[in-house]
């Protein structure tokens, strides 16, 4: 698949083709969201971005934010068969265009395990050893 090929839609997608696309990443372990759920977090959020070959869902992500000050981008997301390709790259450009068009002063993401130096080419940083975030997630059982 070539980069062309790939269509970018600032739409939240159809609930079935999300939750088959967040299925990949393995986190719904522990959330244990349903479709409904997964869906209705996609939509309620600041600006999304779906990444489409043809009429299939290869790519996401989402981007949270106060609309002035603060933006965090989470759920960026490319199916495994499709990575590698720079469609999450080109995901990651574009929802920081759109924090930088509005103006947003600070971005913070959400990154999976063993994706820093990913993160880090696009100007992603370390939080201070002295200032970490914090979160409260789902319980492991």
């Amino acid at each position: 698949m070539s980069q062309s090929a790939i269509a970018y839609h600032e739409q939240p997608p159809p609930a079935t083709d999300y939750g088959r696309l967040f299925e990949t990443t393995g986190w719904n372990t522990s959330y244990q969201a349903s479709l409904q759920e997964l869906h209705q977090a996609i939509s309620d959020s600041w600006y999304v971005l779906s990444a489409y070959e043809n009429d299939r869902l290869v790519g996401f992500g989402r981007i949270i934010s106060d609309g002035v000050l603060y933006a965090l981008i989470c759920d960026l997301i490319v199916n495994p068969a499709c990575q590698g390709q720079g469609i999450g790259s080109a995901l990651l450009a574009k929802l920081i265009e759109h924090c930088h068009s509005k103006g947003i002063r600070v971005i913070w993401l959400f990154a999976a395990k063993g994706k820093r130096s990913f993160y880090k080419k696009f100007g992603f940083h370390e939080r201070p050893i002295d200032a970490p975030g914090m979160q409260m997630a789902p319980s492991q059982d």
